[in-house]
């Protein structure tokens, strides 16, 4: 039995109206979702209030109402608790509706830019390997044990990700790796949660729309190890200059990695191609079946927290070269006509720039690298022109098109990208709307041995036009394309 005022422990209160010693159900903060002796949780959103709906929770059997702002109407014999911050108080009463299933784990949160999704992921196939039950909370999936659940977003609502660490609890989990997002830690979907460690990947240019400024997006980051206990470690890039400056108020004990920089733990990329990495960490040498500068600042992640979470060297290196490649974190094939087709998220201007940046390290300068990107709607629109300039000065030829548009003209939001064009580079841009199309129109230009990078959506099965999303997968068009091209 759940007791109201036991689910409010480290809740901060402004007021009650009512009594917290009744017996609760379940915990909402969709109205729609509240029935009989229920508590709705009223936040006030970016799209909608939750005040609104108050009413209608109240209707639907809700025997008490967790608020910024009291409501003119108390209806007798419901509670009405008003609160500071609802997101922060759902937070807390979530941990404690759940009983604190993080405490029962390693949960180890991985933020940063980019990423985060490969760092998560990656450690998951890591400690299963190594014989552990596993839970992961990625943007791609959400794994309990070997069980596999879809994933919503980067980092899920309080409610959901306390569900699923108490199936995690109860599935045996002795370790969770979890993408901590900017607008998870804003909106307190992390608060309330007991970490391990943390694990800073780098910050480059994103959700500007959301918060407004790069210092506002650094320091919401930041936050998130400044709320880290002494009991647990952070880990941060120190070749990011922001890397640093992520630690400086922590608690949790520091350590560093690095390529550049003096640090705790230290790789050196020995060669780099389309068969893998070879790595010296530390002095050990490893290779991986990965690619690319980027993915040996993931390799280096990984090892240093397997190390802290207390396996072997030889053992955290014996996994690292067992890894696989994550769902759209540069996935690849070669095609029968010699076509290199490559699929990535890189969504970001630096994301795209150290992709880019690695094919071009690889290749022999006598292919061509023919880039497919395109930037999604209802998003940051001044990374746009970034997008463009990157696109269009690392590759041969670009074929610039549609994303994910959402509610924006896709017309509209390709010829922002093109603005970033220098005028030298504007013979090798070719722009497409229909994105299957541009990505037959690459394939079409391709010839044996040139490489095709199609960029933006990764793992994505799906692209979202005036909120519809329409199955659509870029490796399996890919793919297709130029199967058919080869009969």
């Amino acid at each position: 039995m759940n007791i109201l005022k036991d689910i409010l422990y480290k809740v901060p209160l402004e007021a009650v109206v009512g009594s917290t010693a009744v017996a609760i159900n379940g915990i909402h903060f969709d109205s729609r979702k509240v029935s009989l002796n229920d508590v709705f949780v009223a936040i006030e959103g970016t799209v909608s209030n939750g005040h609104d709906f108050i009413d209608k929770a109240v209707d639907q059997g809700a025997l008490a109402v967790i608020c910024q702002v009291l409501p003119d109407t108390i209806v007798n014999g419901v509670t009405y608790v008003q609160v500071k911050d609802s997101q922060q108080a759902l937070a807390f009463m979530a941990a404690n509706y759940y009983e604190n299933p993080s405490e029962n784990l390693k949960l180890v949160g991985v933020t940063g830019t980019n990423g985060k999704t490969t760092v998560a992921s990656l450690l998951y196939q890591l400690f299963t390997k190594a014989g552990f039950k596993v839970g992961l909370l990625s943007t791609v999936q959400v794994m309990v044990a070997e069980e596999s659940f879809k994933a919503t977003h980067t980092t899920p609502d309080s409610l959901t990700i306390n569900s699923y660490l108490r199936k995690m609890n109860e599935a045996g989990v002795e370790f969770c790796f979890m993408e901590v997002s900017s607008h998870g830690i804003a909106q307190h979907r992390t608060t309330g949660l007991t970490f391990a460690g943390g694990i800073f990947t780098n910050l480059t240019h994103e959700h500007l729309d959301y918060h407004k400024s790069f210092a506002e997006y650094r320091d919401v980051k930041k936050k998130f190890f400044d709320q880290l206990p002494a009991s647990a470690f952070a880990l941060t890039n120190v070749d990011d200059k922001n890397g640093r400056v992520m630690i400086q108020n922590t608690r949790a004990k520091k350590y560093t990695y690095a390529l550049k920089s003096v640090a705790d733990y230290k790789a050196q990329i020995l060669e780099n191609d389309f068969g893998g990495l070879f790595l010296k960490i530390n002095d050990k040498e490893v290779w991986t079946k990965l690619i690319g500068t980027f993915n040996a600042y993931n390799i280096l992640a990984i090892y240093a927290t397997s190390e802290l979470l207390g396996l072997t060297t030889i053992e955290s290196l014996k996994y690292i070269s067992e890894l696989e490649a994550v769902s759209g974190r540069f996935q690849y094939f070669i095609s029968e006509g010699k076509v290199t087709a490559i699929v990535d998220y890189a969504h970001t201007p630096d994301a795209l720039q150290n992709v880019l940046e690695t094919i071009n390290s690889i290749r022999t300068k006598n292919e061509e690298l023919i880039t497919v990107v395109g930037c999604g709607g209802d998003r940051d629109r001044t990374k746009r022109p970034k997008m463009g300039h990157i696109a269009s000065a690392l590759s041969t030829k670009v074929v610039f098109t549609s994303d994910n548009p959402r509610t924006e003209d896709p017309d509209a939001i390709i010829e922002e990208i093109e603005k970033g064009v220098e005028p030298q580079n504007f013979k090798k841009i070719t722009s497409v709307t229909n994105r299957k199309q541009a990505i037959r129109t690459a394939c079409q230009m391709a010839g044996k041995n040139d490489i095709i990078l199609i960029a933006g959506k990764g793992h994505e099965t799906y692209q979202e036009i005036n909120g519809e999303r329409k199955d659509f997968d870029d490796l399996k068009i890919v793919t297709g394309i130029l199967k058919e091209m080869n009969k």
